[in-house]
């Protein structure tokens, strides 16, 4: 059952992608939805028997990215087909934050051009993965003071154009790794502009040399360590083979081996709305990514604890520093559920 209290504290507005015309939407949102589903008792040491999913915003096109930023105590998250990332802060609901996020060229396009993926550098910078500008970028501005103003600090490789760079996940070393299926080329992967055959998973360290650690996946997503930084996971958001992948590291950073983490091929059978896209890995190890049916938890071995059930198609999630909540984006709606540590 779903609980919606609309707020009528204030709307934004914001240009579509296109930059045509404008919009006014009220996002602020508060309520319940979907439910979780236990399939271990190990469950209930990840989220309390009782606890709910709350809805923080809804309206949005396809939110994505979400990324806590703990200094300003606020969670920002991308919209890709409207080009822009979104505030939300305890107290004061959703605000807009940046736009343009992703796409800065004048020529009109549609698709998803924005932002998808966001992460914070070792120096506290905005990282983007910008679907329309096909690149790895650094916001130049402050984080409170946001600006579209990039720096691009990869867009090649070999010198031909990503697909549409992804996810990405920064290793305490500062080396980026990330991923680079189709998805922000307007015509998929028979788009005339995509340059590169494969779907790759790359790293770039901190002089920004790139390195191509796999094309092994067909459509590469989500992507994050492990706690030890010894092996990384990477998501497959393909429905032809839909799993998530887990790959060790060697000593320089690279891929050695790879084996098949969890398949969830089983639950697509079941009709489930959504395929492996965001994932992000506890303290303790736990994992936590998106899936058919919402977000999946699963232990280290790969065993399928529950499942947190948003009934819609879920994109990504993100911890608050504490690890007090999960923030999850799924389709139009910005949910988080409280966690038990």
């Amino acid at each position: 059952m779903q609980i919606f209290k609309f707020l009528t504290v204030w709307s934004l507005m914001f240009f579509i992608s296109n930059g045509s015309y404008c919009q006014e939407v009220d996002y602020n949102a508060t309520g319940t939805l979907g439910e979780i589903i236990r399939l271990d008792p190990e469950m209930d040491n990840v989220i309390h028997p009782g606890t709910n999913i709350e809805v923080l915003g809804k309206g949005f096109v396809w939110s994505e990215g979400p990324l806590w930023i703990d200094e300003g105590q606020y969670l920002i998250f991308s919209d890709v087909p409207q080009n822009a990332i979104f505030k939300w802060k305890e107290g004061e609901g959703i605000s807009a934050y940046l736009k343009p996020a992703g796409y800065t060229g004048e020529k009109e396009r549609g698709g998803e051009p924005g932002s998808n993926g966001l992460a914070l550098d070792q120096n506290g910078k905005l990282i983007l993965c910008q679907h329309g500008d096909r690149r790895i970028a650094m916001m130049n501005a402050d984080l409170d003071s946001p600006e579209p103003n990039f720096t691009s600090l990869v867009d090649l490789y070999k010198g031909e154009k990503f697909n549409s760079p992804n996810d990405l996940a920064i290793k305490s070393n500062g080396e980026i790794y990330f991923t680079d299926p189709p998805y922000g080329l307007v015509g998929n992967m028979k788009d005339p502009l995509k340059e590169i055959p494969f779907q790759g998973v790359y790293k770039v360290d901190g002089k920004g040399e790139l390195t191509l650690l796999s094309k092994a996946l067909s459509r590469p997503n989500g992507i994050a360590f492990s706690v030890d930084e010894k092996s990384i996971y990477v998501t497959n958001s393909d429905f032809s083979s839909a799993h998530i992948t887990k790959f060790n590291l060697d000593t320089d950073g690279s891929f050695k081996d790879r084996k098949v983490f969890f398949n969830t091929s089983h639950l697509l059978n079941k009709g489930l709305k959504g395929v492996p896209d965001g994932i992000k890995v506890r303290s303790d190890d736990y994992v936590f990514t998106t899936g058919p049916g919402g977000v999946l938890v699963l232990t280290p071995e790969g065993k399928h604890l529950g499942t947190i059930v948003t009934g819609e198609s879920t994109s990504n999630c993100a911890f608050d520093a504490q690890e007090n909540y999960l923030y999850m984006t799924s389709d139009a709606y910005l949910l988080r559920i409280k966690l038990n540590k």
